[in-house]
């Protein structure tokens, strides 16, 4: 969130410093006269920052996987792209919707304001709509009172910062009609859920590395201004090196 405010500060400085140039100094300056620094940066790099605004806060906006928590789905060191047009079309900083363009789909991985920390972005898969009743106990998801199904792949292996993971149960589960792996760690206490309803306008979100994930079992439901966007695409990975097997990957 940082970087947006001083992204949109900066545009906003920019944009008001080469507009005095051009309609105020410029036609009072001599034909030989320099044009000030201030006012050359600001005229040069106004354009590209507003571009780069523009296409950050509603097109797509790229993101790294610092953590675990969306393995084997999301590994450490993913670079990905989010869709920010995906449920709405909202002004930076502020996010005041402007223009509605969808809402978020039971299986999505979607990046969102942490709602304790708003600063802070967190990437999960919506597991509750609004409304859904939503319960985990003994590391099995039901969803509106029916058992999300899940069938066992085998013992999960990889590389990298994620070989902490080895040895973990590996599942394909089918999240009503949504098709995703997933990993279970026998070896941890399950975080039970006994019952939750999704208030509307909020969504309950879960890591698909279950037993290593922080998410709404901790701390709740996300409200639907916190949405940044739906993730779509891995575009680069660098876990100590490059990992070109992962490049290119759309997000499931």
């Amino acid at each position: 969130m940082l970087f947006e405010i001083i992204l949109t500060l900066a545009v906003v400085i920019g944009g008001i410093l080469a507009a005095i140039d051009k309609w105020v100094l410029e036609p009072k300056r001599a034909a030989d006269a320099p044009m000030p620094m201030v006012m050359d940066y600001a005229r040069s790099l106004f354009p590209v920052l507003l571009i780069v605004l523009v296409l950050r806060s509603f097109v797509v906006e790229p993101f790294r996987i610092p953590s675990g928590s969306m393995y084997p789905t999301l590994h450490i060191g993913d670079f990905i792209l989010v869709n920010k047009a995906s449920y709405g079309v909202k002004l930076p900083v502020v996010y005041t919707k402007l223009i509605a363009t969808g809402e978020p789909e039971r299986g999505d991985v979607v990046v969102f304001r942490y709602p304790v920390e708003p600063d802070k972005d967190y990437i999960k898969r919506v597991i509750g709509l609004p409304g859904d009743r939503i319960s985990y106990i003994n590391k099995t998801l039901m969803v509106n009172g029916e058992p999300v199904k899940q069938q066992a792949i085998g013992r999960y292996e990889t590389e990298g910062s994620g070989a902490v993971l080895n040895g973990t149960l590996e599942l394909s589960e089918n999240l009503l009609g949504i098709q995703h792996n997933i990993l279970i760690d026998k070896d941890r206490p399950a975080s039970d859920v006994m019952e939750a309803v999704v208030p509307e306008g909020h969504y309950f979100m879960m890591g698909d590395n279950r037993d290593h994930s922080y998410d709404s079992r901790y701390w709740g439901f996300v409200p639907e201004e916190n949405l940044k966007g739906k993730a779509f695409f891995i575009w680069m990975h660098f876990d100590s090196g490059v990992n070109g097997d992962r490049i290119g990957r759309s997000i499931q």
